[in-house]
């Protein structure tokens, strides 16, 4: 009887620190939705409150840390349980540097909230918001089924979040040869973009720690990358036909 004490008890340990994923990973989703929808509405008190909500990100952070810790010490987990806390362990992790570029998105918002807007920009940063969030929200489905196959969509889906990102690297640019004024607002849409595209990544790590936690191995394939922005450049006449 004490025996199935002790398993139900550890038992609910591992439902408790699932639920803390995903109570953590759905602020990290939120945060980011705000962040991109304070970019849109240009309304610096909404990125404000997105700055302010990191902390909890934060504070579930440790809150997992502490957890798993306790459970490693007085659980003593092997084989498949043991993966599945460690897999939370770096999950978390993933989550609270998503958290960070979320508020560093509402931060460069607020700093060009009274800049003028250049048009079409902050439609290609929804679009690449809208594929991250999707691949966030993917990936804990993913965790909480333990679902191999979602998260291998998930890392698929990255390509695409880092092409989008090569072409709005490539029209930035082209926005700032046009006419010199344009280059602060584009400097910082640029680190909005790339924002998006790390926690795009972020996100494709996660896919990869469930498929060790299920497999009990790591994918076995290179990630493929779409980003080519390193080995972009755009030729004067470029600007000039844009122009035309």
């Amino acid at each position: 009887m004490e025996t199935e004490h002790i398993v139900k008890s550890y038992d609910q340990d591992l439902e408790q620190l699932d639920r803390m994923i995903a109570e953590m990973g759905g602020l990290a989703e939120s945060q980011l939705a705000l962040a991109v929808d304070s970019l849109v509405r240009r309304d610096p008190e909404l990125a404000a409150r997105v700055i302010d909500g990191d902390q909890r990100i934060d504070d579930l952070e440790v809150e997992i840390d502490i957890f798993t810790i306790k459970l490693l010490a007085l659980r003593q987990p092997l084989a498949d349980d043991l993966r599945s806390i460690i897999a939370a362990l770096k999950l978390s992790s993933n989550l609270e540097r998503i958290g960070d570029y979320a508020k560093n998105v509402a931060k460069r918002t607020i700093t060009i909230s009274q800049s003028p807007q250049l048009s079409g920009t902050a439609n290609t940063i929804t679009r690449m918001s809208t594929l991250v969030q999707g691949m966030i929200k993917n990936v804990l489905d993913a965790y909480m089924t333990r679902d191999v196959k979602l998260a291998e969509d998930v890392r698929t889906k990255d390509q695409e979040v880092d092409t989008l990102y090569t072409s709005f690297f490539r029209e930035l640019l082209t926005y700032m040869m046009e006419d010199p004024r344009n280059i602060t607002t584009c400097t910082h849409l640029l680190f909005i973009a790339k924002n998006v595209e790390r926690i795009g990544d972020h996100a494709t790590s996660m896919a990869e720690q469930v498929h060790f936690m299920v497999e009990g191995v790591m994918p076995e394939d290179e990630r493929q990358k779409g980003d080519t922005s390193s080995f972009t450049m755009v030729k004067p006449e470029d600007a000039e036909g844009n122009q035309a």
